[in-house]
């Protein structure tokens, strides 16, 4: 996490090793203050600032930096004594690694704790559009680098990515990857751990909300609702589906939840119901969920190509009876509901 604090000017002595002090280092810079290292307990001078180089009343604070070496605490009772005020900093993580960290549906308030510490110890960030990446600058004070790929338009490619992963982690830097909802829900994240151990680079995965059950919620639809489904499929919209998976889809019952899929909703809805699927099966798109505008249109599988036509992605469709549960839920935070094709749909059923 960033300092919530301004320090420009202050002088801040930060003590600890250059590799476990490396994110207290920036922490503090972007926090404004005049830093100054201070790396081994041994080191330390008879005044509190260490080596000699400021007297107590130069310094504002102490950063201490839990890197593990003995004799600290010595150094650390000297500050205090002299009125200075400690700060207990975490060391930083491992160098040279690769973490893949779920972001979640697009909002901080979602991100896990393992998420947010990982984002702390960065030294690099490589984030998509769909993480919560407007927020990056108070989690983290890492490189932060923009990859994120738009339906059509792939900023940087999948094997550049990987690349520029691979690459920064071996230059020995602590590399975040930052994705939307989970890495390993349509989001490419077994390609990338596969990329780094191929690459001899450590890899692990922090999983994250998916916006397949997370979306839907925002809408106020449960995926799984007692005695009306109690099984749900997730589908990427990326691409139209073949008409076996299209009968597959249609025979399995239960809740149906497309992510990414406007541009082939057409395709869908027209599958589905080719399949034998009744054109009076609920359907939502929920739009942005979890972001400014989120809203939320409900029709039926037979009238959501139309009812949809001014929708666009992000967007996540549901498809099943838990779409009726919205109308309980339909003022759900707050978000805009079309209560006209949603009264449409409810009392036509």
């Amino acid at each position: 996490m960033q300092l919530n604090i301004d320090l420009t000017g202050r002088n801040v002595l930060v003590t600890g090793t250059d590799t476990s002090a490396r994110q207290a280092v920036r922490r503090y810079q972007a926090a404004g203050a005049v830093v100054h290292r201070l790396t081994s307990p041994h080191d330390a001078g008879p005044d509190a600032g260490g080596q000699g180089t400021l007297l107590p009343g130069q310094l504002f604070l102490v950063a201490a930096v839990e890197d593990g070496q003995p004799g600290w605490s010595a150094f650390l009772g000297r500050c205090r004594q002299a009125g200075l005020p400690v700060a207990a900093e975490p060391a930083a993580g491992p160098a040279g690694n690769v973490t893949l960290v779920g972001g979640g549906p697009g909002t901080g308030d979602l991100l896990t704790v393992a998420a947010v510490k990982a984002l702390r110890d960065a030294d690099v960030v490589f984030y998509d559009r769909l993480a919560p990446y407007q927020e990056l600058p108070l989690l983290t004070s890492a490189e932060l680098v923009d990859v994120g790929k738009k339906p059509g338009h792939h900023k940087v490619s999948q094997a550049d990515i990987e690349k520029l992963m691979v690459e920064s982690a071996l230059a020995g830097n602590n590399v975040v990857r930052l994705k939307g909802g989970d890495p390993y829900v349509f989001g490419r994240g077994g390609e990338e751990v596969a990329a780094c151990v191929s690459a001899g680079v450590k890899v692990q995965v922090v999983s994250g909300v998916t916006s397949a059950i997370s979306v839907p919620a925002a809408a106020g639809i449960p995926v799984t609702h007692r005695e009306v489904s109690h099984m749900f499929t997730v589908v990427s919209g990326h691409a139209p589906l073949t008409e076996q998976e299209h009968h597959h889809l249609a025979g399995l019952g239960g809740t149906i939840v497309v992510l990414m899929g406007i541009g082939t909703l057409h395709q869908l809805a027209a599958g589905l119901r080719r399949a034998g699927m009744r054109p009076d099966t609920p359907m939502a798109v929920v739009e942005r969920g979890y972001r400014p505008g989120q809203r939320t249109t409900i029709a039926d599988l037979g009238t959501i190509t139309s009812a949809a036509a001014g929708c666009s992605n992000p967007a996540v469709l549901v498809i099943g009876e838990v779409v009726r549960v919205a109308e309980a839920n339909r003022n759900h935070a707050g978000e805009a509901v079309d209560l006209d094709r949603l009264a449409a749909s409810l009392l036509g059923s």
